[in-house]
């Protein structure tokens, strides 16, 4: 493997901004849904970003955390969550379930591991937190796929308040 200068290939928000714009409301009614919490959502969508190499993604997510409160130590320990003690047992059964749909198995979802998250998430709670994981792996696709810039559209998502620049 070659270590190569990072090029954005294309701005996608640019060439399909209906379908940006459409793809933004189904990601925001998932969030304005209530199902499940915002910092929850958040550390979901940092979690799957990481998984799939998406530096825009990871960097949006970090700093939409940050803006909310997040500690900067929880953020951190996300990559390796199943290490450390700042997760809460809903916590660390939704990053589970993020990985295990992030990284699909031959075999699917194993029901043990359903059986676990539907213990801390009603049968609603877990459509929409399936969701949600949807939405960022398919978000993860289209910025890893075109080398969105990291930090990009900070300004646009007010992102800028985070001070990680």
């Amino acid at each position: 493997m070659t270590i190569t200068e990072f090029r954005p290939r294309l701005d996608l928000f640019e060439q399909a901004p209906e379908m940006i714009k459409r793809l933004s409301g189904i990601s925001q009614a998932i969030g304005a849904s209530g199902e499940i919490d915002e910092t929850l959502a958040l550390l979901v969508d940092v979690r799957a970003s990481q998984l799939n190499g998406c530096a825009f993604c990871l960097d949006m997510h970090v700093k939409q955390a940050r803006i909310r409160g997040e500690r900067e130590l929880r953020l951190h320990h996300v990559a390796g969550w199943r290490e450390s003690p700042l997760f809460t047992p809903p916590e660390r059964a939704a990053l589970a379930w993020t990985e295990a749909l992030t990284r699909l198995e031959a075999d699917g979802v194993a029901d043990e591991l359903y059986v676990a998250v539907g213990e801390h998430f009603s049968e609603r709670a877990l459509v929409f937190l399936t969701l949600r994981v949807m939405m960022i792996n398919g978000w993860n696709r289209l910025n890893v796929a075109f080398r969105t810039a990291p930090g990009s559209r900070d300004e646009d998502y007010g992102l800028d308040k985070a001070g990680l620049a």
